[in-house]
């Protein structure tokens, strides 16, 4: 649904994308990473029809942005990095004013608002201003606002910025809902737990380059090994470091923690079996994967 191949932009002599590429199948969720100034919001910009590119080739829905870009907007739906919503109107009022300008009836548009109210949970707030709506409430009403067409792919910038978490958990399963039930989404997060729950696949941009694509558990693998930690009684870190490395661990020692990298969880056992065997009873024992955090700092050595 979404396939942008080598694409390039610049703004004067700053470079925003040196030749990005991007694939994203329907019906999936495709986490968009990178810090402030990455190139996220630029490729955004290109893929819902706002830029030109200077160079590559993106289509959207199976149309060329640029060639057919009425053809790509009645496709799509866009939610930027702020909600905008018209705060005089109701959360009813601005769903229908949305359908009528698509072409929709007044019945059907009404029809679509409601269905809309009822999924992002504001049908107790349809007929209150929205100037009245919390943070929360007006960032489910804009996204709600982007779906009245019915698009194929939607795209989400950084939609759960300064929600609560309460707000930000509600979103996540507005997104699943989406993807359920067909709706191909580009997701633009600096949260990076929110790409790990929701995305089928993550890109990771840094100064307008992609620096690592794969799933989730790709990432992982490719920049993080697993651990394993144990907590001991102060007099047990000498014996313990002795046993873990005569079981072909590799411990390092931080304070009473012992910590050694892993191939699989199957070194969890090795570790338990090997201390038990030595007499040495840990405080605490854990198998650590590697997070999306780990990831983000090895590859583009910035805070997320």
């Amino acid at each position: 649904m979404i396939d942008a191949v080598d694409v390039r932009m610049t703004f004067g002599d700053v470079t925003a994308l040196g030749g990005v590429s991007v694939a994203v199948p329907a019906g999936t969720v495709h986490g968009l990473l990178g810090h402030n100034g990455a190139g996220k919001t630029t490729l955004i910009n290109i893929l819902t029809t706002l830029f030109a590119p200077i160079g590559g080739s993106v289509t959207v829905a199976g149309f060329d942005v640029v060639r057919d870009a009425a053809q790509v907007r009645r496709r799509i739906g866009v939610t930027g990095q702020f909600a905008s919503v018209d705060e005089d109107l109701t959360g009813t009022q601005n769903l229908v004013l949305l359908g009528r300008l698509l072409g929709a009836s007044r019945r059907a548009a009404n029809r679509r608002a409601a269905e809309l109210l009822e999924l992002f949970g504001l049908t107790d707030a349809a007929d209150r201003p929205a100037r009245g709506y919390s943070g929360g409430m007006r960032r489910r009403l804009d996204l709600a606002s982007s779906l009245v067409g019915r698009p194929d792919v939607v795209f989400l910038d950084e939609p759960t910025t300064g929600l609560d978490p309460e707000s930000r958990l509600g979103m996540w399963d507005v997104v699943r809902t989406l993807v359920s039930a067909g709706t191909t989404v580009l997701l633009t997060t600096q949260y990076l737990d929110e790409a790990d729950r929701l995305a089928d696949t993550i890109t990771v941009l840094s100064q307008g380059q992609v620096v690592a694509a794969g799933t989730a558990t790709e990432l992982k693998e490719r920049v993080g090994r697993r651990t394993v930690s144990v907590t001991l009684a102060a007099a047990d870190v000498g014996p313990a470091l002795d046993t873990l490395r005569r079981a072909g661990l590799d411990p390092l020692q931080s304070g009473r923690t012992l910590t050694a990298p892993v191939e699989s969880s199957r070194a969890l056992a090795v570790v338990v079996r090997a201390l038990d065997d030595a007499g040495i009873e840990a405080d605490d024992l854990g198998l650590h994967e590697p997070t999306l955090d780990d990831v983000y700092l090895t590859l583009t050595g910035a805070c997320p």
